[in-house]
């Protein structure tokens, strides 16, 4: 994964698969774009890239040893969303890892990267096999739940699921905190906490808290080498669009060319839009997060991540703050 993240040739067995198995996939990080137009090649070598560094031996064995699973293995039917690639792997690798079966419902905007890595990972453990199934139709035979989806998906899990044991998620965003301190190279790097994957995942930031002096022109400086989002078309819709609503009802709007910032104290800003307002001193920005903390994936900046490292989660970052290892281990 390491290796197709950085799109290096394949080199020798020690990467673990053949060299057609490698270049196969490989070939699948270009061709993924004309089955889901937010699936550049970019963007998809980032986020395996982004797994590869997380699942190395001492990794895993400090997550797991956590963790005691001595329990029958159950099956855990996983519906997963398909906003970024490969968003369902760690909540696939969870339930492998703690000894249950996954049953996994694919979103169909990202149904081909998850099944060749399951293929890849049977190669090397052939035993995991009957531990791991895709379904394309209603699940059936499972034990518990874990979904992600949008608002409105939530609804549907808690009317067709709610019976089970589940962990059920829907809409979140990111937050950055600036305070007035930030190098030029932690407001760069803010830049991919905002655009990586198109400002589409949950950790995605789309919000910027700012001090009451601080000069917003310094973001607009700081990001401009994130420009090249605006060349793909579904954003590129996505800020015509919301630019010429904005225009049409008169709203004040500053724009790049390929970001509008509004000022506005709503948490989570539309594609192609970032939101942002000023605050006063740190008891506004602790009372903005607690009056927003359920919608709130995570924090970037002052008292939060550092400055670019939103989109690259460690194995114990669990999604809605849900440990899903212990959840897991509970039933």
């Amino acid at each position: 994964m390491r290796n197709i993240g950085e799109n290096k040739p394949w080199e020798s067995f020690d990467i673990g698969i053949t060299a057609s198995e490698y270049d196969e996939f490989n070939a699948l990080m270009g061709a993924l774009k004309h089955h889901n137009g937010w699936f550049t090649e970019e963007m998809i070598r980032k986020a395996i890239g982004n797994l590869g560094e997380s699942l190395n031996k001492e990794n895993l064995e400090q997550w797991c040893d956590q963790y005691t699973f001595s329990k029958k293995p159950k099956t855990i039917a996983v519906i997963m969303a398909g906003n970024i690639p490969l968003v369902g792997f760690h909540d696939f690798l969870c339930v492998l890892l703690s000894g249950n079966r996954v049953m996994a419902k694919m979103s169909s905007e990202d149904d081909k990267l998850l099944p060749v890595l399951a293929e890849f990972l049977i190669c090397f453990y052939p035993e995991v096999k009957d531990f791991i199934s895709f379904s394309d139709r209603n699940m059936k035979g499972f034990d518990a739940v874990i979904a992600t989806g949008s608002n409105s998906s939530f609804l549907h899990f808690e009317q067709y699921f709610s019976k089970y044991p589940h962990i059920f998620r829907k809409n979140r965003t990111s937050i950055a905190i600036l305070d007035g301190t930030e190098s030029e190279s932690q407001l760069k790097a803010l830049g991919d906490d905002i655009f990586v994957f198109f400002g589409r995942g949950c950790r995605s930031v789309s919000h910027l808290l700012l001090p009451r002096s601080f000069e917003i022109n310094k973001v607009f400086e700081h990001i401009v080498h994130q420009g090249a989002v605006i060349n793909n078309k579904k954003y590129g819709n996505n800020y015509d669009y919301n630019k010429a609503v904005h225009l049409m009802n008169q709203e004040k709007l500053l724009d790049n060319n390929f970001v509008l910032l509004k000022e506005t104290t709503l948490l989570s800003s539309p594609l192609g839009m970032l939101y942002y307002h000023f605050y006063d001193d740190v008891d506004e920005v602790n009372s903005y997060c607690e009056e927003h903390k359920d919608s709130i994936q995570c924090r970037v900046g002052a008292g939060g991540l550092p400055f670019g490292t939103a989109q690259s989660p460690k194995l114990n970052d669990y999604a809605d703050n849900v440990d899903t290892m212990q959840w897991l281990n509970s039933l």
